[in-house]
Order: structure tokens, then C-alpha cells, then sequence
């Protein structure tokens, strides 16, 4: 283990977290200047990282982020018309969400009286509920990136880390990204390792989440 990265291992998974972020205080400025993900700093349209479709995991999360779009209410869902119209996934495979006006279905623009965001994350704070179980992983987990890789023993491992630029592929050399590059994000009054304490629980388990506190904590 170096200086930088906390290591926890829990059976045959080595957790390698990239402690410089964890013990950030970044925070997600979507609705609060974040410049989102266009060729050009677009903070007015208030799409944030949702300028693209989501990708989905697998068949399981397709499902799932199709049932519960079946309950979103036309007062809580503005492109609820284009869902019923056309479905809310891009194509028959059912890997992305569709882009609707250049963003997300799922997104309610600015302005909408339903409330501006992400139309699964309102549905579940309505049904009080939690945001990680109704959004598709990719839009949850983000800006936190784990990368797997096979070790030579059989086992793998697993670097929690926060999202860069190229993380995007070619697409992000011209992105106008902020998230966490720069300084405007890191504004938040807790690290991160608490701030995002329920995704971080999700993506490592509960065993290895109290862990990780207990040593980053102060």
C-alpha cells in the first residue's frame, strides 16, 4: 500500500481507494454552476453530466429503469409524452437511455413545475425512498470510477477513484468538464468519504464501507 491509496481486502477482492479524493471536499454543483459536458461551458441549461443517455449495466437495470418510468407522473416527468410515445430507451437493445432536445429523457429542464433534475431521483425522494435504487449505476456512482484488474494470484482489484477527463474517452478532450477538475466543485463542508457514504456503501458493501470510515476517519 502506498501513501495515497487505502487497501482493504475482503475475500478475493483487494479495495485500493485513492484517499487524495475521498478526503476531498467535493461536491456535486449540478443547478450550481456546474459547466456540464458540452464543447462549450453551458451551465444555463442546467444538463450537468445528463447531456448524453445513460448507459446501462445489463438487462436486470434495463428492466428495472423501465418499470419504474412506467410510474413516473406527467406532473414529475416532462418528456413523459416522447416515454410514451417512443419509449425511454435509445434503441431495441435497451443499453442507453434516449436523448430527447439533446439531453437525457430522463432530465426535466429548467423551469419545468414539476421540478428541474433527474426525473427518477424526484420520483424517489416522492416515494421517499433512495435515488441509488431507481437511477441506472452509471448516473449514481458518477463521479466515483472503480477499475478492475485480474491479479496474478487469481484474486482482482478494485481502485475506487474519482472520474477524470479521459475517463470520457476522445469525447472528453473537448468537454467544457468541471466535475472534478479545477476548484469549482470542491466546496463541500464534508469529505467525500461521508458525503457519498450511501454510494460508496453500494458500490464496496457494508463490511468494507465501515472500514474504510473507520480509518479515514479523524
Amino acid at each position: 500500500m502506498d501513501a495515497d491509496h487505502e487497501e482493504i481486502v475482503d475475500g478475493p477482492t483487494t479495495w485500493r481507494f485513492d484517499r487524495t479524493f475521498l478526503l476531498s471536499n467535493w461536491t456535486c454543483i449540478w443547478g450550481r454552476g456546474c459547466l456540464g459536458i458540452l464543447d462549450e461551458p453551458a451551465a444555463h441549461l442546467g444538463q450537468g453530466c445528463c447531456s448524453v443517455g445513460a448507459e446501462l449495466t445489463d438487462e436486470d437495470e434495463a428492466r428495472l429503469v423501465s418499470a419504474l418510468a412506467a410510474t413516473l407522473a406527467p406532473e414529475r416527468f416532462e418528456h413523459h409524452g416522447a416515454a410514451a410515445d417512443g419509449g425511454v430507451f435509445s434503441d431495441e437493445t435497451c443499453t442507453n437511455t434516449r436523448v430527447v432536445d439533446g439531453a437525457c429523457i430522463f432530465l426535466n429542464r429548467p423551469g419545468f413545475a414539476g421540478g428541474a433534475g433527474c426525473a427518477l431521483h424526484l420520483a424517489a425522494l416522492d416515494a421517499d425512498e433512495s435515488p441509488v435504487d431507481w437511477k441506472p449505476s452509471v448516473c449514481w456512482q458518477l463521479p466515483v470510477k472503480v477499475d478492475w484488474e485480474p491479479a496474478a494470484d487469481g484474486t482482482e482489484v478494485a481502485t475506487v477513484r474519482g472520474w477524470t477527463r479521459a475517463d470520457w474517452g476522445d469525447e472528453g478532450e473537448t468537454m467544457a468538464w468541471c466535475c472534478t477538475e479545477g476548484t469549482l466543485a470542491y466546496q463541500g463542508d464534508r469529505p467525500v468519504v461521508a458525503s457519498l457514504a450511501e454510494e460508496l456503501e453500494a458500490v464496496v458493501g457494508t463490511e468494507v464501507y465501515v472500514e474504510l470510515r473507520r480509518r479515514l476517519d479523524p
